[in-house]
Order: structure tokens, then sequence, then C-alpha cells
């Protein structure tokens, strides 16, 4: 290296460093000095208010101390001296007296039938009836086949529903249920097709109808007879089940109109048999369906090979069992059949029932039963048999299915019921086409008593102006007023009046013209025939077609073209037969001559 060469400046950040945390400590050194200080002095205040706050008892800041807090202190501490007592403080009488009396109130004084409301479906059987998640919406379906939806907070004390609908065309509904999230309802009719509507009743999609003639049913893409029930996945949000006459159960997608999976139900034998109702569990790991058989029969979801359980004589053979619930713990089953029982069925052991009642009159194959919010209690109706007026809503107590309450809800059968957990209200179909809810002003919540406190509007009553006639009997004909007449006579009266009836112009009759018109020639019907006669153009058909080729003999002799050269030595002589004129036929015309 040259000497006119620089050498790099080496640089020491250690010592850098450190230089500038002296020089930051130094600048600093009298605000932190600053800020100790004012410390100190915040310390020393609060503990002199301390000290004078014990000083002077007389002065009280703040709320007053809860005089339980007094009476703890001025008892006597011999529970903290003693060393046999360990735990909390037992609670006192009246807590002991209120938590028992909790505890006394009986399953009848759960049951929240203080009130009710009735809202008018139609005038035929209430069929289907399903509430929302929250509670807030309300939809119906019946005999008459038409689906309304209600809205409590929507509806005032004249209870009229907001949307009317016709989904399923001439079909009855068998079944309506709002999906887990509450955006979709899923309508099941007596046709092969099942719908999905949105929140607002508008339709959202179709299942697909499978082909008819095909005898194996997995071949084709949905149902091929009618439907019987349909229920909603409680934690698949778009899938959904349909059961069927055809003898399958099938899942759908709402996505897809096509079936996604399909499940035969059949007999002991192997032979088909027609599920009645289905339910998916609690949790969504089982898929149960009641037969038309009797058996209940139960899949595991996303296994539908083999059953996975299976009680073969729940019912009556040949009966169908109009529902199957499951309980909110997920322990048991409950299902209603066409042979007037209830049953109660635990899913650890399923072959024999918990426990049976009897003697509760069947006659839809929809009628409900359910589980009661806090699983004790199982909730159905009954229908009214020879000789009855009055149908019954019965409360059965759970474990035993022993009677708790009966009551006269209607003077009809009793379809549909269904107890709401979370409104804690209960909602009645019946037979008469009306749909009641029973509440209780203090158990229940929301619902019916949202609508029930709203006065219902006043209509605008339409302003009827009298007019008063006055009779004139010796008036000038310009000045009197026409006598009122019914409106068949004002037809009758309208009819002959040329000008308001629109009449048309009558022809003319006879030489002489009249109203300025001329009698036109051709307007009789003779004259007609001979103008037709007359100007009647030759029609070819007339024509005799022998005559016609033989105009052509002649110049095809003199110049055979066409056939002659080439059969001039073999061709035989031509005979015709000559025609035969006789006298009468030339005095005829031509256009008088039959057609041949």
């Amino acid at each position: 290296m040259s000497g006119n060469e620089k050498k790099a400046k080496s640089f020491d950040f250690m010592a850098m460093f450190e230089e500038a945390r002296k020089t930051a400590v130094e600048r600093n050194q009298d605000k932190v000095a600053d800020l100790e200080d004012q410390y100190k002095a915040t310390i020393e205040s609060k503990s002199a208010g301390i000290d004078a706050d014990r000083a002077d008892n007389e002065e009280e800041i703040g709320p007053p101390i809860p005089s339980d807090l007094n009476m703890r202190s001025s008892e006597p501490k011999q529970e903290e001296d003693s060393d046999d007592e360990i735990g909390p403080t037992p609670p006192k009488a009246d807590q002991v007296e209120q938590a028992e009396d909790e505890v006394e109130e009986t399953l009848d004084q759960k049951i929240p039938m203080t009130n009710e409301v009735i809202m008018k479906h139609g005038t035929k059987t209430v069929s289907a009836l399903a509430l929302d998640v929250s509670g807030a919406r309300l939809v119906t379906g019946g005999y008459d086949y038409d689906v309304k939806l209600w809205d409590f907070a929507g509806m005032d004390a004249s209870l009229q529903s907001f949307r009317k609908c016709t989904p399923c065309e001439s079909h009855a509904i068998h079944s309506i249920e709002y999906s887990a999230t509450g955006e979709n309802i899923l309508v099941v009719g007596g046709n092969a097709q099942a719908k999905v509507l949105d929140r607002d009743g508008f339709e959202v999609m179709e299942c697909k109808k499978g082909y008819q003639y095909i005898v194996d049913q997995a071949s084709t893409q949905g149902h091929t007879a009618m439907l019987n029930c349909g229920c909603w996945n409680p934690k698949v949000k778009n899938e959904f089940m349909t059961c069927s006459n055809d003898g399958t159960v099938r899942l759908w997608n709402v996505d897809s109109i096509k079936h996604k999976h399909l499940v035969k139900t059949k007999t002991t034998q192997g032979k088909k048999t027609i599920p009645t109702t289905c339910s998916y569990s609690k949790d969504g790991k089982l898929i149960a369906v009641a037969c038309q058989d009797g058996s209940i029969q139960m899949w595991d979801y996303k296994r539908y090979v083999n059953v996975a359980k299976t009680c073969r004589n729940a019912h009556m053979n040949g009966t169908d069992t109009s529902c199957l619930t499951f309980s909110y713990d997920g322990q048991a089953i409950a299902t209603r059949g066409g042979d007037d029982t209830v049953k109660l069925w635990d899913l650890r052991k399923l072959k024999e029932p918990v426990a049976v009642a009897n003697n509760l009159f069947n006659k839809f194959p929809m009628t409900d039963c359910c589980f009661s919010p806090d699983d004790k209690m199982v909730v159905t109706g009954t229908s009214l048999n020879r000789g009855e007026t009055q149908g019954k809503l019965v409360f059965l107590e759970r474990l035993s299915l022993q009677r708790v309450m009966e009551s006269n809800v209607s003077d009809s059968h009793v379809v549909r019921c269904l107890w709401h957990p979370r409104l804690n209200q209960l909602v009645i179909g019946t037979g008469n086409g009306e749909c009641k809810l029973y509440y209780d002003p203090e158990k229940s919540h929301r619902g019916a008593k949202l609508c029930v406190v709203k006065t219902a509007r006043k209509k605008n009553d339409v302003q009827f102006v009298s007019h008063q006639k006055i009779i004139t009997p010796y008036a000038l004909k310009m000045f009197k007023e026409d006598r009122e007449m019914s409106t068949k006579k004002q037809v009758e009266k309208a009819r002959k009046d040329p000008v308001k009836s629109q009449a048309p112009m009558k022809p003319i009759s006879g030489s002489i013209g009249v109203d300025g018109r001329v009698m036109a020639h051709g307007s009789t019907l003779s004259q007609y025939v001979a103008k037709q006669i007359a100007t009647r153009k030759p029609d070819d058909r007339d024509k005799d077609p022998r005559a016609a080729i033989l105009r052509h003999a002649e110049e095809a002799a003199k110049d055979p073209y066409w056939s002659g050269q080439a059969y001039h030595k073999t061709q035989p002589v031509t005979i015709l037969q000559e025609e035969e004129k006789s006298d009468e036929e030339d005095d005829v015309p031509a256009w008088k001559k039959p057609k041949l």
C-alpha cells in the first residue's frame, strides 16, 4: 500500500453506548428527583387520611354498611375459634323454607295454561305447526292446502297472519319444521316433492321427483310416492330428511335438488315397509324411523347399510305411528302409536318400553307427542271418539307415564301440540282450524305476550252520504227524475236502447232505401246465388282427363321423340275406346255435368 492511501476509521460501539447512557442519566437526574419527591408526598397524604378516618368514627364516607355485616360483627367470634366446624356457614331458616317451597312445586303447577289465545288458521284441520328457535315466528299448515306465517312482534290483538301461501298446490300439509338457524322452513305435503321456503314464505328449492316406473328406488333421484314426514338436521345447517310411501328415507341438501343419501326400510323378512315418521337425535348422531309394521329402526349417521338399533314390535302391526321424538337429554324417545298408546323407550335397552300409556284415541297420522322443557313430562293430544265432544290435551309423567293432568282444550280433535323451551308456551293445532296458544304471565316469556297487549287497529269507517229524493208528480217531463229501478230492470231497459246496447244496423228490406242507405245489388239470397253462378270460374276438375291426354296424340304420332325411337319396331298398334256421345249430353252445359 502506498503512503497516500487513507485508513478506515474504527468505531467502539460499546463505549459509545455507555457514554450516551451517562449523558441521559445526567440530563434526567433532576426530573427523577422531582418524581420521587411527589411519590413520597402522595403516600404520606394517603396514610394521614386513613389515620384521620380511623380516628374520627363520626364522619362516614360512602354507602352505609349492610346490616348483615353489622350483625355478623356484633356476634361473638366463637365460630372462628372453634376447630370442629369446617366449611361454609349453614343457610338461614327463611332460606331453607323458601328452597323447600320451590322444591315442593308439583308438575301440574309447572304447566303454563292460565291464559289462552286463539288464532284462526282456516276451517279445516291444522295438520302441521312449528315455532322457530327464538320463538319469534309461528307457521301453520292444514288440510285446506294453506300455509300461514305469524309474527308475534308484528301482530296486534286481532291476531292476523302476515303471509299466506299454498306451496303444495292441491295437497294437504303433513309436516312443517323450522331449520336449526330459523332461516328456512321445510314443508312436506301429500305429494312426492318436499319444498323449502325462506323465513318470509318464498320458495327456495323443491326436491326432485323420482321416476315411478323404476322398481329399484336407489336408481331414482327422488321420492315416487306420497310424503309422510320431514325434519331438519339439528347440527348440519342445510340438511334435512324425508320419508315416503315408496319405502325409503332420503337425506337432502338445500343446495341440490337430488337426494344425498337413501335408506330403505324393511321388515324382518326383508320386504318393503312404509315409514310413517322420522326424526334426528338431538346431537344428530342417530336417525330414527317408525314404520307401518310397528317397528322402530335407527341408523348411525353416515352409516346407512345396517340398522344400528331396532325394535320390531314397538306398536301394533298395520297402524301408523304418528310421532317419534327424542328427549332433551338424548337418553329416551317417546312414540305416539296408531294403537291409541304412548310409549317411552330407553335408547340403551330398546327391546321393551319403559312405560306405556293406553286409552289415548288417535285418528290422524300426524298426532304429536313432545317432552316438556325440563324433560319431566310428555304431552300429547287425543282425537274425538264416538260419543265424545271434547278434545283433550294429556300431560304424562315421564318415568311412569301416569296422567298428571287432562285439559279439555277444544270441541274438536287435538292433532298437533308443541311446548317451546324458550317461550315456555304451549301451541295446539285442532281439527276445526284453530291454533291455540297457552301461556302463563309469570312463567312464560315473549311469544303471545307481545301481541295480546297491543290494541287492535281500528278500521276506517266509510262515510256514506245519503241522498234524499224529492218526488214531484206534477212536474214537467223535462224536470222529472227517473224512478229508482233495480239492477235487473236497468239492464233490460238499456238492452232495448240501441245506442246504449250498441246494436248493429238492421239490413234493408225491400227495394226502397232507409236512412240514406240504398239497397245494394245482391243483398237478397236469390240475387247472391245468381251472381255466384254467373261469376263462377271453370273448374279444372270438370275437364275430361281422357280428352286432355288425347289432344297430344296427333303430335306424338308425327314426331315420336320420347318413346317412339326406342319402341319403333316392337310398338303395337294403339287401340283406344272411342267416346260415345249422346244427343242429351251435347245440350247440357259443362258446369251441369256430373263429376266423375
